[in-house]
């Protein structure tokens, strides 16, 4: 009798966590479409512990419903983009790390890949190098990295308070959620691959002129 009492009770937890779950998805996309069709962020502390707790899941029931495979992902990187971005700018250039992927590189790169990432030779085959050309005298330190095991390594070796990064959708919002504390911006990768995407260069330049 108290095994099926347990059992019983089991399965209405499962049931109302399901169904809590579903709600709490539901309340996401409609602040969702706010962002995208208002451009009102209402909320962004809930969002943000909403989907950084149910991240998996949510990306289930999107996948499940036929949505935006990157709908969950781009929700979460508009509203750390914003709620960070005031404190972001107050943070001196020289205590802010830049994230590039090296999928950017072109498949003529002659860069070689050290324990830091890639060594951008400024070659002009792609936007990397211009992108070093504006931040290195500014103060920034760029990294060109093939994977999260780099970045995790630099953020070890690294005292820094500010970071910005260009990743694909789930790349970048997962490297948004890991550093966190460090007041994250994201641009998102315009063509995505193994090899030769491409990023908006102007949106990575109005990133690193944004510091007061």
């Amino acid at each position: 009798m108290f095994i099926e009492s347990f059992y019983t009770f089991l399965g209405e937890v499962v049931i109302f966590l399901t169904i809590l779950v579903i709600i709490l998805f539901i309340a996401i996309l409609i602040l969702g479409f706010l962002i995208a069709k208002k451009n009102q962020i209402k909320f962004p502390r809930f969002i943000l512990f909403t989907v950084d707790s149910l991240y998996f899941p949510f990306k289930s029931i999107a996948k499940l419903l036929k949505l935006d495979e990157h709908l969950i992902d781009d929700i979460a990187i508009k509203v750390r983009d914003e709620i960070n971005k005031e404190k972001f700018k107050s943070i001196p250039a020289e205590k802010t790390l830049i994230f590039l992927p090296h999928c950017l590189r072109h498949r003529d790169c002659p860069a070689t890949l050290q324990k830091d990432g890639l060594n951008c030779t400024e070659c002009g085959l792609c936007s990397i190098g211009a992108i070093k050309k504006k931040a290195n005298p500014k103060g920034y330190k760029l990294y060109i990295v093939p994977g999260s095991s780099f970045v995790k390594k630099i953020v070890v070796e690294n005292k820094f308070e500010a970071v910005i990064g260009v990743a694909c959708h789930e790349d970048l919002n997962q490297m948004m959620m890991l550093l966190s504390d460090f007041y994250p911006q994201g641009v998102l990768l315009e063509k995505t691959g193994c090899f030769e995407t491409k990023v908006n260069v102007k949106k990575v330049f109005e990133k690193i002129d944004s510091k007061y």
